[in-house]
């Protein structure tokens, strides 16, 4: 069988996932719930729902924990072929402390397997078979050799041919050092960028997404508001601004991930900047009401009914 090349290759750690099955904080939970997570595989894996070849690439341990995150992308149709498994070091993981202001995320991962990635990776053919390369600022937090590998891909474009798509999701709790100034150089180098203009503004004190724009001026440039909407930035078309539909929200983990894969699924379809950002809301919206990372099975028709309303239908919309 010919190998047919990924569309999107993800690069970053996946970790194993322990939530509880009710919103009563981690402290007074009894059971807790297996699953895996990860900001790029979550890309990866909800690309391959809405019918596009997404591959994963990162390290886990040889460890139960490992072999259920391989297993669990797999499952998903995501191609693992070039994940590598470290004998040594341990798979990654997280809990999840719900709460009245929203679910707590704690990280188990201080020299877990992924944080052995480095530029070493550059070399793997998969990542040059792509038509996008997806990564994110959490890896370049996560070790030296790490934030290596992002700077290897997005600085110094060690893997010709793919777009470079960059989701800035600076987590705070990740870094040592000064996050700022790393995660605009690694901005502005990307060809396409996601944001959130709150994170920007705890960043670099920007506070509207024009402000942003002058700050990253060359890239696509994504700009997600919240509840808000997302603009668009383009060099070669006029800026969108879709307002986000309203949704229920249980849960906010995993949403901008949602986004951002929605968003390069419209890019890979050609379809309009506007209706980019508009497959983006509704995919994070899937999201956002689930306990899950992920979102729950989606239907392309539903999907496609909701991209084809006119604007005045979309602004009434409700998820």
């Amino acid at each position: 069988m010919h190998h047919l090349p990924p569309d999107v290759v993800c690069v970053g750690e996946t970790m194993a996932v322990l939530s509880p099955p009710t919103p009563t904080p981690l402290d007074r939970q009894t059971h807790l719930a297996l699953t895996v997570g990860g900001a790029e595989s979550n890309v990866a894996r909800t690309l391959a729902a809405l019918g596009h070849r997404a591959a994963w690439v990162g390290r886990v341990g040889a460890d139960p924990l490992g072999r259920r995150v391989l297993d669990d992308l797999a499952a998903h149709g995501v191609d693992i072929s070039s994940a590598e498994t470290d004998p040594h070091r341990p798979t990654g993981v997280y809990f999840k402390d719900p709460g009245e202001e929203g679910t707590g995320t704690y990280y188990y991962r201080r020299d877990s397997a992924a944080t052995a990635m480095g530029p070493a990776l550059t070399a793997l053919p998969l990542l040059r078979e792509a038509r996008v390369l997806h990564l994110t600022g959490i890896t370049a937090a996560l070790s030296d050799t790490c934030a290596d590998l992002v700077e290897a891909v997005i600085l110094h474009r060690k893997v010709p041919g793919p777009l470079i798509s960059f989701d800035v999701n600076h987590r705070p709790a990740l870094w040592h050092a000064d996050a700022a100034p790393v995660l605009l150089r690694l901005a502005r180098a990307a060809d396409i960028v996601f944001v959130g203009r709150d994170e920007a503004e705890t960043l670099w004190n920007t506070c509207t997404a024009e402000e942003i724009r002058e700050l990253i001026p060359g890239p696509t440039l994504v700009v997600k508001d919240a509840s808000h909407g997302a603009t668009v930035y383009e060099a070669q078309n006029p800026t969108a601004f879709v307002p986000a539909p309203a949704a229920r929200v249980v849960e906010r983990v995993g949403a901008g991930d949602a986004f951002a894969a929605g968003y390069l699924a419209a890019r890979l379809e050609s379809r309009t900047p506007a209706d980019a950002l508009r497959l983006g809301h509704l995919v994070a919206a899937a999201t956002l009401a689930t306990r899950a990372d992920v979102p729950p099975p989606l239907t392309r028709t539903t999907l496609d009914d909701h991209l084809a309303l006119d604007d005045a239908a979309w602004s009434a919309l409700t998820l």
